[in-house]
């Protein structure tokens, strides 16, 4: 088309005037032959620069989607991943073998790890002598105990798993099982047992002011990150490596990404 060409082009004549000293055949076609030139470099050029637009930022874009599995773009819907492997706010824990419990009560019924019931008695004595009665009430708990805890008391009263479970772990998934744990009353006020009141006894207020001279925590404060329901009872040991690291590292996973128990 003739609007394609070149304004300055556009006016150049189209014949010869008379008088005009006859040149040869290649010197009378350059013209030309450089207007074809120039008007095919000018069509493959915006051809290609058509083309680079169009395409803009596609590589990167399918480079990303190519390395990504479907694996990879399903998201999580059960709320559980290897790096966070809890069941209902809860996290898995080991049964302590029976040749490293020790019992903390004359009839045997309750049992601790060795080191665990060491500090045990000693706090016990240590709070004895300071007039206030410690009294223990549970400990080593097995995975069949905690099932019987668990599945028949949710079933007695009627509650859904997510309700237990705001009260009493899964089997395999309590911090009794670790042989660590201890649930713990004063003798002079019974009532209390196993109650958020015992926070206000005099057992409690000693063991808050000492317990860590013995290498015992409070599992499950008021207002925990867990957001597990506050259970001034009950304490925990960690004062060797094995306890450290087999209540550090469950809570590490939590807050990488995500929750200790409650029980």
């Amino acid at each position: 088309m003739v609007d394609d060409i070149p304004e300055a082009l556009r006016d150049r004549p189209l014949e010869r005037p008379s008088g005009t000293p006859t040149t040869s055949t290649a010197t009378t076609g350059m013209p030309i032959l450089f207007l074809i030139f120039a008007l095919t470099a000018s069509v493959a050029l915006g051809g290609l620069g058509w083309y680079l637009w169009q395409n803009q930022g596609q590589g990167p874009r399918l480079a990303e989607s190519t390395s990504t599995s479907p694996e990879e773009m399903t998201p999580a819907t059960d709320g559980t991943s290897a790096e966070n492997p809890n069941l209902l706010g809860h996290f898995p824990y080991e049964e302590a073998p029976p040749e490293d419990l020790r019992p903390i009560v004359s009839d045997n019924t309750i049992q601790l790890r060795a080191a665990a019931a060491e500090a045990y008695l000693e706090m016990e004595a240590a709070a004895r002598a300071d007039g206030v009665w410690l009294m223990p009430l549970s400990g080593f708990r097995s995975v069949e105990d905690q099932e019987y805890l668990f599945f028949e008391i949710k079933a007695q009263r009627g509650q859904v798993p997510s309700q237990r479970a705001a009260v009493s772990a899964p089997p395999g998934y309590s911090e009794h099982h670790t042989g660590y744990a201890i649930d713990i009353g004063d003798a002079d006020v019974p009532a209390t047992n196993l109650s958020p009141d015992f926070e206000n006894t005099a057992a409690f207020k000693w063991l808050r002011e000492n317990a860590a001279y013995f290498s015992f925590e409070l599992s499950f404060p008021r207002d925990n990150p867990q957001n597990i329901m506050y259970e001034p009872w009950h304490w925990r040991f960690v004062g060797d490596r094995h306890s450290l690291e087999t209540f550090y590292k469950a809570r590490e996973l939590f807050e990488d990404g995500e929750l200790e128990e409650f029980d």
